[in-house]
């Protein structure tokens, strides 16, 4: 009985650090996402001077292999294609979670 009062305390006291480490882990391959998406943007645009009508241009003329998939929606159609106004076109791009991030900003600001 103490050796699985015992073990159910070390769990408890676990938990909460591998939720963080697992949260902490996601925001890392966020940041590395979005990072990744704006280059290519930018050399899309530097390239063809003007922006891809959508993030799957992206994909289609080469610059990507695929979409990357956002880690917190687990899925590559969820992201949120910022458009430029005057010339048209993706020149930003957002995560499309509504969750907030561990230091209080919501990830679709990132």
């Amino acid at each position: 009985m103490i050796v699985v009062t015992i073990a159910g305390i070390l769990v408890m006291l676990a938990e909460p650090s591998f939720t963080g480490a697992a949260t902490k882990a996601r925001e890392a391959a966020l940041k590395q996402n979005l990072f990744t998406m704006r280059d290519v943007i930018d050399q899309f645009k530097a390239d063809r001077g003007k922006y891809p009508a959508a993030l799957l241009d992206l994909k289609e003329v080469g610059y990507l292999k695929r979409i990357p998939v956002d880690p917190f929606t687990r899925s590559d159609s969820t992201w949120q294609e910022i458009l430029d106004e005057a010339d048209g076109g993706v020149f930003d791009v957002h995560s499309g979670s509504d969750l907030v991030a561990l230091g209080g900003t919501p990830y679709n600001q990132w």
